[in-house]
């Protein structure tokens, strides 16, 4: 009951979520091309799992808080840089989404210059959902390290995580629908996992890169993307109507 009428509580709480909220965007945009690989009747199931797990990951981790901590903790030294854990976790991760961002845009960019049609190749709905289990992680670290670090309530924490997924769960939909039905969307959502991917790769390694710089970098690209799609829907109906 405290809870509910502490109005720090709340101010905490909302700003939690929508925090929680931002950094599950990296995780949805990755859902979103990966489940654009499974069969049609199959995608909404393979988001619903992804999804499910990313909340079973976080949750998980924000109960075993100590071994949070002792993710951060010095493993070894490498030119003078001290490497913990969590370190190790992010460059792996980081150098998955780079591989397969790469991948996937060299599957697209073969796919528009062979002249010869061919069936889109799929992936099991089992091996889908096993790389988004893999990043999953990794984004469930950054943002249960993020949680710790602004609250100290663990109800707070908890409810921000849980109100975050049910949002991811909500857009998750959407969103990969939009870049399924767009092709330069879903090459400029692969170009946001090579950022992603080095941005990973970068603070495994102590060079922080703070999220703000990516997120504007994501934000303008999606802004001047609008603006092309928007432009190309105009001249498309101006040449129907002549």
């Amino acid at each position: 009951m405290d809870l509910l009428l502490n109005p720090e509580a709340w101010i905490s709480l909302l700003t939690l979520v929508a925090l929680e909220a931002v950094l599950g965007i990296d995780n949805l945009v990755f859902i979103a091309i990966l489940t654009d690989r499974v069969e049609e009747t199959k995608r909404a199931l393979a988001r619903r799992l992804g999804i499910g797990m990313a909340l079973i990951t976080r949750l998980m981790l924000l109960f075993t808080l100590a071994w949070i901590a002792g993710l951060t903790a010095p493993l070894f030294t490498v030119l003078g840089e001290e490497i913990s854990w969590r370190d190790v976790i992010l460059i792996g991760g980081g150098l998955f989404l780079l591989t397969k961002a790469t991948r996937e845009i060299h599957h697209n960019i073969e796919e528009a210059d062979d002249s010869t049609p061919k069936a889109k190749p799929l992936s099991t709905l089992i091996a889908v959902v096993a790389q988004i289990a893999v990043i999953d992680l990794i984004f469930s670290l950054d943002s249960v390290i993020t949680a710790v670090g602004m609250v100290n309530d663990l109800r707070i924490m908890t409810i921000a995580i849980v109100i975050a997924v049910l949002i991811m769960l909500w857009a998750a939909g959407p969103l990969s629908a939009f870049v399924s039905e767009h092709p330069t969307v879903k090459m400029l959502a692969m170009s946001f996992l090579l950022l992603v991917g080095m941005t990973l790769v970068a603070d495994g390694l102590g060079q922080h890169i703070p999220k703000g710089y990516l997120y504007f970098a994501m934000g303008f690209s999606v802004l001047v993307e609008a603006l092309n799609l928007t432009v190309s829907k105009r001249r498309k109906r101006a040449k129907e109507t002549l």
